[in-house]
């Protein structure tokens, strides 16, 4: 551990304690329980996600899994309905295998051990440990985002966190900064100062209970930290999305279970105008170009250009047929059915406007 940590551990632990407790987030339903599956669930919410974003999301999923016996016995369409408009889907799919564990092999009761939590599907190692923290008091550190932007700030830790060999000092000194007691007022001190005061751009330092201490205000440079060099590389992409309606009722087709929306339904996808136009030749009706969506990822931004394509209210069962035929394996579903299904929130919001009259 460097002198800074050395020095500022002890004072530091006591800082944020007392400042949690006058002026820490006490209101989040989540502050303060010590049932893992709502620590939890707030937790994998909570990644690459505001709050705001989070609380509505919360509620609505506890009132329909209250439990993780009743998360583990729902079908994944439940579940990514639920999550749909939350993003980054891979952690809803990861949430209901996770439930599926915990009854199957741990008899619906959540380890008490970070080390063993941390065994689960898609909970890592800072979620181990702030689950663990919180429900279990085991004392054991966190490094989520916000918890690195404080520690590399109070410690002034300028290393590039690229590499891994610097992730694991940080690791290092942030167990060693541990306090003794109050592991729970500590752990979600870290949380509250991070979201608050300590923010990524213009941080409130004057107001901040670890000012004094901080090597990076000092340096008058706390926008400086933390240090990450690595850059992901942004592509883009382009589809056709193909609106084919019948009626009250539209094409929907579910997406392998791995990739970009992996298990969410949504409009059938083609790469150009000219595929698709090979694929409807000979149809009844006439698509319509509608104003192109962009969606960024984190990866890529991708422009959805859809189609909206009426068919015949009366169409025959032979045409039908021909149609059903050349489209991509999916089903047909109620605009109502389809809100009510696990969709991305670009194609979410282009079935709550409705098609084009």
């Amino acid at each position: 551990m460097s002198g800074a940590g050395r020095s500022a551990g002890p004072a530091l632990a006591v800082a944020l304690i007392a400042w949690q407790r006058r002026h820490g987030r006490h209101d989040l339903p989540w502050v303060g329980s010590r049932d893992p599956y709502r620590v939890w669930l707030s937790e994998i919410m909570l990644q690459q996600t505001q709050v705001a974003t989070v609380l509505a999301y919360y509620e609505r999923f506890l009132q329909r899994f209250p439990d993780v016996a009743a998360l583990a016995a729902a079908r994944q369409d439940e579940v990514l309905a639920l999550w749909s408009g939350l993003g980054y889907y891979s952690r809803a799919r990861n949430l209901h295998r996770c439930a599926q564990v915990v009854v199957r092999e741990h008899g619906g009761r959540f380890p008490a051990s970070s080390a063993a939590l941390a065994t689960l599907p898609g909970i890592g190692r800072s979620t181990a440990a702030a689950i663990a923290a919180f429900c279990f008091g085991e004392r054991c550190a966190i490094l989520d985002g916000n918890v690195k932007r404080v520690l590399t700030r109070a410690l002034g830790f300028g290393d590039d966190l690229a590499e891994s060999r610097h992730e694991r000092a940080l690791w290092q000194q942030a167990e060693a900064l541990l306090p003794e007691r109050d592991i729970e007022a500590y752990t979600q001190g870290l949380m509250d100062l991070g979201a608050s005061l300590c923010r990524a751009r213009r941080p409130a330092c004057d107001a901040c209970p670890l000012a004094g201490a901080c090597v990076a205000r000092a340096q008058g440079r706390p926008e400086a930290y933390p240090v990450k060099t690595r850059k992901l590389r942004r592509g883009r992409r382009e589809h056709v999305l193909l609106w084919l309606t019948l009626g009250d009722s539209l094409w929907l087709v579910q997406r392998p279970q791995t990739g970009v929306w992996a298990g969410l339904w949504t409009l059938p996808e083609f790469d150009s105008d000219e595929a698709l136009a090979a694929l409807a030749a000979g149809w009844p009706g006439q698509g319509r170009p509608l104003p192109a969506v962009l969606h960024a990822l984190t990866h890529f931004d991708w422009t959805l250009r859809p189609l909206h394509w009426p068919l015949p209210a009366r169409l025959g069962a032979e045409p039908r047929r021909r149609v059903e035929a050349a489209l991509p394996a999916g089903r047909w579903a109620s605009r109502a059915d389809a809100l009510a299904m696990g969709l991305p929130a670009p194609i979410r919001r282009l079935l709550e406007a409705g098609p084009p009259g």
